[in-house]
């Protein structure tokens, strides 16, 4: 008597976790995709700086307000200042990519 009654209470548990198996792989494949890894900028800096190196090294995009270049600013030089342990180099180049996002380059490029 028990017997058949505990055979149908494992095909029934295998029934509803198949299913929920199902489902979840179903949930799993209809999810949008995720972004890959951001892929940094590979390469040297350039003699003399064009808006596109800068706005690659402050992480915006070349048409971007003011405003937004100098939170970007701000935040790749609180990550990159030289009290803080980081280049005198890179920070050089963080500000003049700042001065040439904001229109205020010289020309000189930078001491180094």
């Amino acid at each position: 008597m028990a017997t058949p009654f505990l055979a149908g209470a494992a095909i029934a548990a295998t029934a509803l976790a198949g299913r929920y198996g199902i489902q979840a792989w179903q949930a799993f494949k209809a999810r949008p995709p995720r972004p890959k890894i951001k892929k940094f900028y590979e390469g040297g800096f350039q003699p003399t700086m064009t808006r596109r190196e800068a706005a690659l090294i402050l992480g915006i995009r070349e048409s971007v307000p003011a405003e937004k270049v100098k939170e970007a600013h701000r935040k790749v030089m609180v990550a990159n200042h030289p009290d803080a342990g980081g280049s005198h180099f890179l920070a050089s180049k963080i500000n003049e990519a700042k001065d040439v996002m904001l229109g205020k380059t010289k020309g000189g490029g930078s001491p180094f």
